[in-house]
């Protein structure tokens, strides 16, 4: 995976359904306990409310962590389709919570299936989002007198400079994405005269938010 969209607040929508209120309320979550958390306040938050079932959605290798409970709702009519909505919008590092009002008129499952699939894209659309993009990390060695003509490749092939220092030579830690590594590796494969081979010096592999 190559890159995927983050939320970048906590955005909220709300809907009424043949009297039902439905409010569904979208928050970035890094990790499943940061999900869980956010899950435990809009439960405190709407402790009156008849549901809050939830879906939450983050990366992890190999496969994406997800979860989702219809918190009393019949089987597969609540979390479910939020986290289809998620799914839907390409969004990690997300946790959706639908919060219901029971207005009195039966929805039938189709309907709830609707109706919470409704809110949680709700959500979404109100959502600030960011993208995420996976880089190559890797530190390296540049002399002095590359390190101007290192800045401008770095620039060229969308990658960033994470962390310098400066000694006798500079070390250089920088982040590249993915579909850019090979071709700043020849650039600077050629611009030292082979002295600076990107694939030897990999530290990590990082996903980092996408520049401006």
């Amino acid at each position: 995976m190559d890159r995927y969209l983050v939320p970048q607040g906590t955005s909220q929508a709300e809907l009424v359904i043949k009297g039902s209120r439905f409010i569904g309320t979208l928050a970035p979550a890094a990790d499943a306990k940061v999900a869980a958390a956010f899950v435990d306040e809009m439960r405190q938050r709407y402790a009156d409310a008849t549901h809050n079932a939830w879906a939450y959605r983050v990366p992890s290798t190999p496969q994406p962590q997800v979860a989702f409970s219809d918190d009393g709702e019949p089987g597969g009519t609540a979390g479910r389709p939020m986290l289809s909505m998620l799914a839907g919008a390409d969004l990690y590092e997300a946790v959706v919570v639908g919060t219901r009002y029971f207005g009195g008129t039966k929805l039938g499952t189709g309907g709830l299936v609707r109706a919470y699939g409704s809110a949680a894209r709700a959500a979404i659309d109100h959502a600030p989002l960011a993208t995420k993009v996976l880089h190559t990390v890797a530190e390296i060695r540049v002399p002095y007198p590359l390190y101007g003509l290192l800045r401008h490749q770095i620039e060229r092939h969308s990658a960033r400079i994470l962390d310098e220092a400066f000694a006798q030579e500079i070390s250089v830690t920088l982040a590249v994405p993915k579909a850019f590594l090979a071709s700043l590796s020849t650039e600077l494969r050629d611009l030292s005269s082979g002295s600076i081979a990107l694939a030897d010096h990999v530290v990590a592999t990082r996903y980092l938010l996408k520049a401006a």
